[in-house]
């Protein structure tokens, strides 16, 4: 790794990643917006309405680590560093600039003058108390599992931020700092030791992204108004008011979209809806390349025979995890549920990245990909666990897509097929289903994944590592061991193998299962234009650059 002790700007250090093909992270569809159903106006020249059904979990970054909450949060708070429309490389947002000027430290200049909405002034200050205020809260749902390799931040003035690392040579922390974990908050608004409630937040203004928050009635209607202090490279919105408008049922939001009473959609539309919106004259889909997963999770704690289950046995509940594993039939979910708009999935890795290794198809079912039901009842047989064995299945459709519900239908009908295991299934609305499952409360459960910056690592250290994200309770020593190597890792051929090393370790061990990954799309009209996406690392949704023609 080069060493650089002047001035020069960052430049990313790891060139030329591939392009996940498959990868769906997000729908969106835009229209025209003439009128709201009750009749009042909804749009104008001047104003945009985005209508979703992703709901919100929490405004304050510490907080909350998903799309719903995301959405609002990318366009209120700022990062030291982003990535411009159409890149995936990281470059001075509310900074001037990044060095390395040691091997385990990492130099940032902020810009001179920088406010937030209310009139506070921005300083380094403000930086060292957003990262150590993630670290120390370390919400559970929130994003600070992302800082494993930050030891501690420095602001020596009110423009510099001096961040040391656990470990030398992290290539990847340039990338830490445009993700949500980088958000920067005022110290003066925040509590340094707890989530601050949304009302709040919202009531002290402390916006230093290109929009503020005008007013808030939680996951019902959102209003936005440019934020006249940023000075990002985001610049300044087209469109200088939207409004997020939130939708219970994915069909009334498309009925909206074909009526144009919206000029937006942002998560989550159907295949079907996607079809159908494709027929209308007026209405062109795009398909793209993104990075979303979606998978099972085992919690190890309750799962059947986990850590915490009375009849607790390690050899019986690997057993069940890995049978789980022979008896899905990928294949078939794409085809049937998505209509091969998603492809099957054999690592947490999406196919495309750079080290990624389908370790699930050599491992499980017929070895090729697809499944086996002789398998699966071997591997219970071998460790005496009595069949069929009840599965507590979870799932969402508020914030997967109602296509979830026929999704974890055709997974429970594959398991129970098998004669092997007796399948509970249920579905929580999103805002309870973080609470819910970081509390061991469901024993198997369904996630998704979007990448916070492109590379294998950011589908690794968040499912498997210390204090993970997922909080499943898996810990593996040796896992975590080449997570950290990897992390570190200069030689681009020996960090492949450590990544393979690691997938492959954690597939022997399931605690959780890839299931599929998919297409991006998106649906613009021609009454709207601009960039709708951002389309980078993290195919974040921004409507800064759209406005009506």
């Amino acid at each position: 790794m080069a060493f650089h002790t002047g001035p020069a700007p960052y430049r990313p250090l790891r060139p030329g990643l591939g392009a996940i093909s498959l990868g769906t992270a997000f729908l969106v569809a835009l229209t025209g917006c003439t009128s709201s159903k009750d009749g009042s106006t909804a749009s104008s020249a001047t104003a945009l309405t985005v209508g979703t059904t992703d709901q919100v979990t929490s405004l304050d970054p510490a907080g909350a680590w998903d799309a719903g909450s995301g959405t609002v949060e990318s366009e209120v708070y700022a990062t030291l560093l982003s990535q411009k429309n159409g890149s995936a490389a990281v470059s001075p947002d509310l900074a001037t600039g990044i060095r390395l000027t040691g091997p385990k430290e990492y130099t940032v200049t902020l810009q001179k003058g920088l406010k937030f909405a209310n009139g506070h002034e921005l300083t380094a200050s403000d930086v060292k108390f957003s990262f150590d205020r993630d670290l120390k809260i370390a919400d559970e749902n929130g994003p600070s599992s992302l800082l494993y390799n930050l030891a501690s931040v420095a602001a020596p003035d009110p423009t510099t931020v001096v961040f040391t690392l656990k470990s030398a040579n992290d290539t990847l922390f340039p990338q830490v700092l445009s993700t949500a974990a980088g958000y920067v908050v005022d110290e003066q608004v925040f509590p340094a030791d707890k989530i601050l409630d949304d009302r709040s937040i919202v009531a002290a203004k402390p916006w230093n992204g290109p929009y503020g928050v005008k007013s808030y009635d939680k996951n019902s209607l959102v209003s936005f108004t440019a934020n006249a202090e940023y000075k990002g490279q985001l610049g300044t919105p087209k469109t200088k008011n939207v409004q997020l408008k939130y939708y219970t049922d994915a069909g009334n939001l498309k009925l909206d979209v074909q009526q144009g009473t919206i000029d937006a959609v942002y998560r989550t539309l159907t295949t079907t809806d996607l079809d159908d919106l494709a027929k209308q004259k007026d209405i062109k889909v795009h398909t793209g390349s993104g990075n979303g997963i979606r998978y099972i999770v085992f919690d190890l704690a309750s799962q059947p025979y986990g850590t915490k289950a009375k009849n607790a046995d390690a050899k019986k509940a690997l057993a069940v995890r890995q049978a789980v594993a022979d008896s899905v039939d990928r294949s078939q979910l794409a085809q049937q549920v998505y209509k091969n708009t998603y492809q099957p999935l054999y690592s947490s890795v999406p196919d495309g990245l750079t080290g990624a290794t389908p370790s699930f198809k050599s491992l499980y079912g017929d070895k090729k990909g697809g499944p086996d039901k002789a398998a699966a009842a071997a591997r219970l047989k071998a460790a005496q666990v009595s069949t069929p064995v009840t599965l507590n299945l979870q799932y969402n459709s508020d914030h997967y897509g109602s296509s979830s519900a026929d999704e974890y239908a055709l997974i429970k009908s594959q398991l129970e097929a098998t004669g092997l295991f007796k399948v509970n299934l249920q579905s929580t609305e999103w805002t309870q289903y973080g609470k819910d499952r970081v509390k061991h409360l469901y024993p198997l459960y369904q996630l998704g994944w979007y990448a916070d910056y492109l590379d294998a690592d950011n589908y690794l250290s968040p499912f498997y590592s210390a204090n993970s994200w997922v909080a499943n309770g898996y810990d593996d020593s040796a896992v975590r061991a080449l997570i950290q190597k990897e992390e570190t890792q200069t030689d681009a051929t020996k960090r492949t193998e450590l990544l393979k090393q690691a997938q492959d370790r954690a597939a022997a061990q399931v605690p959780l299962l890839p299931l599929l990954q998919g297409s991006t799309a998106i649906v613009t009209r021609t009454d709207v234009s601009g960039v709708p996406v951002e389309l980078d690392a993290t195919y974040q949704f921004r409507w800064a650059g759209l406005s009506k023609k």
